[in-house]
């Protein structure tokens, strides 16, 4: 059993549940917590935790080496998708973006990219990373280079830049660039499901091509259609620490 950090903050007897314990200490996402849990590789005072378990930084939290060295043993895969795949439950007649990885360690899409649209998207088995970039309160950015049906106009760069009303929802503020008559680049902050077409669709467009080019610090350079490469050296390091960890 390895001791995976030490409690020197200030002791309280506030209890949180010891997934949402091991979240905030950085150590592995909730449903990480919880699999190891269920494993038994998560100890509470020297007796191995239950699911559910609550602990406050008053406890003696530790878990166990293979525990350590499957979270150590990240992988973090960019992928230049293409059209036609899905990134997240592809039905029976759909291809799935895992088709195009061959790793045996299971991998989960970082943020959605529907069938329609193509270009970088990240897969990884460190739930850490997923948590942080799917958590809205730390505003990752995402970039997009977007084709739409007709003439763009003042008016749609300025709505696109200040905010769309999307079915009650308002979008944050974003930063467009406008590249030709009919293609622009977008930056956004937020990730909500269909997000792009769905702003673009309430002022009149109609996206005809949606390629996500950045996230962050990683783009897709020369990496060719349906291929990946998995992040290493100073791009990893750059990456980790754009988004805290």
């Amino acid at each position: 059993m390895i001791a995976w950090y030490n409690l020197n903050m200030k002791k309280t007897n506030e209890l949180i549940r010891i997934n949402k314990f091991l979240l905030l200490k950085n150590i592995c996402s909730r449903r990480e917590a919880d699999r190891f849990i269920e494993k038994g590789m998560v100890f509470v005072n020297g007796k191995r935790a239950k699911l559910g378990q609550k602990v406050s930084e008053r406890d003696d939290v530790s878990i166990s080496k293979e525990a350590k060295n499957k979270i150590d043993k990240k992988i973090i895969v960019l992928v230049n998708k293409p059209v036609g795949y899905v990134s997240h439950n592809p039905q029976r007649d759909e291809k799935d973006i895992l088709e195009l990885l061959k790793f045996k360690e299971k991998l989960s899409p970082v943020g959605r990219l529907d069938k329609k649209s193509h270009g970088l998207l990240l897969m990884t088995n460190n739930g850490r990373i997923v948590d942080r970039l799917l958590n809205p309160a730390f505003a990752h950015e995402k970039e997009y280079f977007i084709t739409v049906n007709k003439r763009i106009t003042p008016f749609f760069l300025k709505q696109m830049s200040d905010g769309v009303d999307i079915e009650g929802y308002v979008t944050k503020k974003a930063q467009i660039e406008k590249v030709d008559s009919r293609s622009f680049y977008l930056t956004l902050t937020e990730g909500k499901k269909h997000q792009i077409r769905r702003m673009c669709q309430a002022l009149g467009y109609e996206v005809q091509d949606l390629q996500r080019v950045r996230i962050m610090n990683l783009e897709l350079d020369d990496l060719p259609l349906g291929k990946h490469r998995i992040l290493k050296g100073e791009e990893e390091v750059d990456f980790m620490k754009s988004i805290g960890l």
